[in-house]
């Protein structure tokens, strides 16, 4: 990758680790699957009215605005509003990439080759080491609600491989048009009318900042501009700088919200990087590492043993 695309994907990376402490602050002004609601609607208007239509069947469409929108976004936001703290929250989420392999298996009979199983044992075993340090100091269920974010993530995942949609942004789009409404539904059966009314009507130019920013930002720009690498760039030269993301996210998470960040969430933290890192390495790489090795230890397992 040149250098600007370099830096490109690690202004992606911090946008992103950044996106969950403002969600976080978010939270203080707008009831949970509100905000959510609001997200999407400043990416999909006015925008769908002029971008022209998606260019896949529709029912990928559908099924991407839920399963991604509706749920994943949905289970986040009420899992970070339950006591999930932000930096925590981006590292769990990167379990995502489990959960797509496995999704990738079972529906679209991808088998993934060992070095990616292996790696992706070292996250889980992250994940539950993050799990055993916040089981100590916050809400189980807040975590649990952030694990489910990241398997309807990795199912999102590979109906958007299945839908392969050839403009990004039109798909952002379309799929950010989906939610909005499913969400507002929700919040008014489970948040009600009068808390969804009083935060509209209190709404702050720091709370319109926050939803922008998660909005137009965070998903619009920030998925379009990955897609933009991705197209140029084989997606193992891409995909490590998302390793980045939970690194931004709980550094600003400390800095910003004054959360705590503890050995063992470090440790946590050490294995979900190296872990997905380590599934990252493509094939064909892991073969040229492995092949000298192979030949430097040919030798020496033909050389007789020394007669002593």
């Amino acid at each position: 990758m040149v250098p600007r695309h370099v830096a490109l994907a690690v202004v992606i990376a911090a946008l992103w680790g950044l996106n969950f402490v403002l969600i976080e602050v978010g939270l203080h002004d707008f009831p949970p699957l509100l905000f959510c609601a609001l997200r999407f609607a400043v990416v999909a208007l006015p925008a769908v009215f002029f971008i022209g239509p998606p260019r896949v069947a529709w029912r990928w469409v559908l099924a991407v605005g839920v399963v991604l929108g509706v749920v994943k976004f949905g289970l986040l936001f009420l899992g970070m509003h339950a006591g999930m703290p932000a930096g925590l929250s981006s590292l769990v989420l990167q379990g995502q990439a489990g959960f797509t392999a496995l999704f990738a298996a079972g529906l679209l009979r991808e088998r993934p080759a060992p070095l990616r199983m292996a790696g992706l044992g070292v996250a889980f075993v992250g994940i539950a080491l993050a799990a055993l340090d916040h089981g100590v100091h916050g809400p189980v269920g807040a975590f649990a609600l952030v694990i489910a974010a990241a398997v309807a993530w990795g199912l999102a995942n590979v109906l958007t491989r299945k839908a392969a949609p050839p403009d990004a942004l039109r798909w952002m789009v379309w799929v950010s048009a989906v939610p909005p409404l499913p969400l507002l539904g929700l919040s008014l059966l489970v948040e009600g009318p009068s808390e969804d009314w009083a935060a509209l009507r209190g709404i702050t130019w720091g709370g319109a900042g926050v939803v922008l920013y998660v909005g137009l930002i965070s998903t619009l720009f920030g998925f379009v501009a990955w897609s933009h690498l991705l197209s140029r760039y084989d997606a193992s030269a891409v995909a490590p700088y998302s390793l980045l993301v939970p690194m931004f996210g709980m550094s600003s998470a400390a800095l910003l919200l004054g959360e705590r960040f503890s050995l063992t969430a470090g440790a946590a933290t050490v294995l979900v990087v190296a872990g997905i890192g380590l599934g990252a390495v493509p094939a064909t790489a892991w073969a040229r590492f492995r092949t000298p090795l192979r030949r430097a230890a040919a030798p020496a397992a033909g050389r007789p043993a020394r007669q002593g």
